[in-house]
């Protein structure tokens, strides 16, 4: 006779689960086949035990019997604990096989729960990881066959990183990246770059998006997986994907300018931060900037014969190009104007030519403008250097010339034109002033530049970001070709994603991949002697026939860019919108720049009785004056009006032949106003004798103006300087201007809080079209 028994004097039930795998009929609606298939899929078995009965979950008995003596024991199954138990696996995420359609097990199977729906490793081995433990401490029995394919190491071991030179191939470097198990190291790079593939954009994805996802593991056999903590592997993919993108993904291999990346991969691995400085003889250790403490940077300059005192952050600039050799990398020295680059880089020179070992000439590619610049600061600082001028006409008769000279000096136009010349030679340096000269990745100066055979290369720009971001591209694409991939390349993983989407995690990788070889000094940071300068808007507004004249032309020319827009789209009207804005612009400085016949009957021009009023007043303090404009036009308008009042001027445009002659009449003091356009008189110039600066019109590029404004404030100036920006209000001037402030964040963000680069012409986008080409304001 049977006698019914209280569970609770029983031990249990003890919920047991086991892992393994089993094969399961899928249906065709869940499968990519679209047919029914068996798949070995994680699953298992949940079951209680009663005092050493097991019964299993799927058992729908309210009671069984167990031996008692010579009889039995009727024992009532407690149903609460064991639903208890169920909501605890199912919270896990593994479901009833029963109650899913289109799963079957097989006859017989004790499987009665998947692990997961739909899932894939990381699901299953986030169950492994994470439910296991949780499981038992809550009292489950667990067991995991030992072949089950999701077993997850527990705990967290140590990472590694390393780096190995490859023998074929100098300057580039093979990487591990893994863990340590029992003394030996497990590379799990190639599976981590295989999970990059597989997951969206990590660069999008926000902190509280990044905490969502459950758990990443990476397989270290057939068998066993470790577990990648999240935050950890969003920090390798940021690294990861700077590595290893384009080409160098196919290779498995980095480059030595690459040194940052690695390092910040580094750090993503805190046990080793310190681990990747091992092979600085191989990955050069970019973020010191100073040479090491047995190099004199003073007695060296003072051996190398330089005449020139340098100041203390010119000193440091000097010990970063030197830095630079040594480590045989290129690099941008992107100080302000006026803070002496070019002095920098003859000190920089005078060592190089000082070392026995160095044979060869360096040359210096420059802007025409800049050649004669050039050649009085060498004989001044440098005048034991044999310097050949290899320009003009007579430049053939300079032969013997330059088969001695120490540095050659030739403008970008020569490079083209005598492109076999220098080609056949080689170089101890390389050297581009005002660099931005081969942004255009079709530019005929970067072709030329970039195949010559030079054993150091080195860009001079105040302005490295001009345009956009396919400026920084070029200079390091014949800097260090391969740093930032291919032009399409850098397109996809840099220029797009900043520019377009506003994506700060790939501004940040960006920075860090160039800002170990860009020496970015502002005059606030460090020519703190420098007098103050201090900028004034000054809006002027449009009456009369003059304000009716840019409506009219305004309401025209918006409709045909409309127009154009619609059948070219706005990348192929770039063109169009620019020269309608620049009629706009026109009206702005004077209805006579108008190539309309409307214009004709216009007299007023407000802009230029406002300058001259201003002018005037600033003339009777006693201030000299720079008056640029981007229009040479405008220019010879201002030039009549001074002669009609007796002001003496001179002028200096892309035209004129002497500009030396120009500046130094003018820093002798015989005439206080001098008109120079924007283009002619961005580079080359120092006119520290004029304390005013007048910009009659804005132009795209604050960096053009900036530039322009440097030829005054720079070292060597002694009065402050007032810098005076004419706009008229409400019009396409005060637009543009804003549009400048928006868009030059990015360089600042990208090579110093101080850079004045970063405008873009264009292509505009459709809400930049209705405010340049919105009304005037009343």
């Amino acid at each position: 006779m049977a006698v019914a028994i209280d569970p609770r004097l029983i031990e249990g039930p003890i919920p047991r689960i086991r892992l393994f795998t089993e094969r399961i009929l899928v249906s065709g609606g869940r499968t990519e086949s679209g047919k029914d298939e068996e798949q070995s899929l994680p699953a298992l078995s949940l079951s209680f035990d009663y005092g050493g009965t097991v019964i299993a979950a799927t058992d729908e008995r309210e009671r069984f019997f167990v031996a008692h003596g010579p009889g039995v024991m009727s024992v009532e199954r407690d149903f609460e604990r064991e639903a208890e138990a169920r909501a605890d696996l199912e919270r896990m995420g593994a479901v009833e096989l029963g109650c899913l359609d289109g799963y079957e097990e097989s006859f017989g199977s004790p499987a009665n729960y998947l692990v997961a729906v739909d899932g894939d490793a990381h699901a299953y081995c986030a169950f492994t990881a994470r439910a296991l433990p949780e499981l038992r401490a809550k009292g489950f029995s667990v067991v995991v066959d030992a072949d089950y394919p999701y077993q997850v190491l527990e705990g967290e071991p140590p990472w590694y990183v390393d780096v190995s030179a490859v023998e074929e191939r100098p300057d580039w470097f093979s990487c591990e990246l893994g863990v340590e198990l029992g003394g030996e190291r497990v590379n799990l790079l190639d599976a981590l770059l295989r999970l990059l593939d597989s997951v969206p954009d990590d660069a999008s994805l926000s902190r509280l998006e990044r905490r969502s996802v459950e758990c990443f593991a990476l397989p270290i056999d057939d068998q066993r997986y470790v577990r990648v903590p999240r935050e950890m592997l969003w920090d390798f993919f940021e690294v990861l994907r700077e590595l290893y993108s384009g080409r160098r993904r196919e290779s498995g291999l980095i480059c030595r300018y690459q040194g940052a990346s690695v390092e910040a991969l580094a750090e993503a691995v805190e046990r080793c931060h310190g681990g990747v400085r091992r092979y600085g003889e191989k990955l050069w250790d970019p973020d010191q900037n100073a040479l090491p403490a047995s190099i004199d940077v003073q007695r060296e300059l003072g051996a190398a014969g330089l005449k020139a005192t340098l100041r203390p952050y010119q000193e440091q600039g000097v010990s970063w190009l030197q830095r630079l050799r040594a480590s045989s990398v290129g690099g941008v020295l992107a100080d302000d104007m006026g803070l002496g680059k070019t002095l920098q880089t003859i000190a920089h020179l005078c060592i190089e030519h000082a070392r026995p070992d160095v044979k060869k000439p360096s040359l210096v590619v420059l802007p025409t403008s800049l050649i004669q610049n050039w050649k009085r600061e060498l004989g001044k600082f440098a005048p034991h250097l044999a310097v050949s001028v290899w320009h003009g006409s007579e430049r053939h008769s300079e032969g013997e010339a330059l088969e001695r000279a120490d540095i050659i000096l030739t403008s970008y136009s020569l490079l083209v034109r005598e492109h076999e010349r220098w080609s056949t030679r080689s170089y101890h340096y390389l050297i581009l002033d005002e660099a931005q000269a081969i942004k255009n990745p079709r530019a005929a100066a970067r072709e030329a530049a970039r195949t010559l055979d030079a054993e150091h290369r080195l860009c001079l720009s105040g302005t490295p970001v001009e345009n956009h971001l396919g400026d920084l591209w070029s200079l390091f694409d014949f800097l260090m070709p391969g740093l930032l991939g291919s032009s399409a390349e850098f397109q996809v993983g840099y220029r797009t994603p900043i520019e377009q989407d506003k994506n700060e995690a790939q501004l940040s990788a960006l920075r860090r991949t160039v800002s170990p070889y860009i020496l970015r000094r502002t005059k606030d940071e460090v020519a703190t002697d420098l007098p103050p300068k201090t900028i004034l808007v000054r809006p002027v507004r449009l009456k009369g026939d003059q304000r009716q004249l840019y409506e009219s032309i305004r309401v025209a020319a918006h409709a045909d860019v409309r127009r154009i827009v619609r059948s070219k789209g706005m990348a192929g009207s770039t063109i169009a919108i620019l020269d309608a804005l620049m009629k706009l612009r026109q009206v702005c400085c004077d209805p006579r720049l108008v190539s309309v016949s409307s214009a004709r009957r216009v007299r007023e021009s407000a802009k230029l009785d406002y300058f001259f009023a201003m002018l005037t007043q600033q003339l009777a303090e006693g201030r000299r004056v720079l008056v640029f404009s981007q229009f040479t036009s405008m220019l010879s308008l201002i030039g009549e009006g001074l002669a009609l009042r007796g002001i003496l001027h001179l002028t200096l445009t892309g035209g004129t032949l002497d500009r030396q002659a120009k500046v130094d009449a003018f820093e002798a003091g015989k005439v206080d106003v001098f008109l120079i356009s924007l283009k002619a008189g961005g580079t080359g110039l120092n006119l520290t004798s004029a304390d005013t600066v007048i910009h009659y019109d804005p132009w795209w590029n604050p960096a053009a103006q900036a530039q322009a404004t440097d030829r005054a404030h720079r070292i060597g100036q002694t009065k402050p300087v007032f810098v005076h920006q004419l706009i008229v209000a409400g019009s396409v001037e005060e637009r543009m201007v804003e549009l400048q402030r928006q868009k030059q964040e990015l360089a600042s963000n990208l090579v110093g809080s101080g850079s004045q680069s970063g405008s873009q012409q264009g292509p505009f986008s459709e809400s930049d079209l209705s405010d340049l080409f919105a009304p005037l304001e009343s």
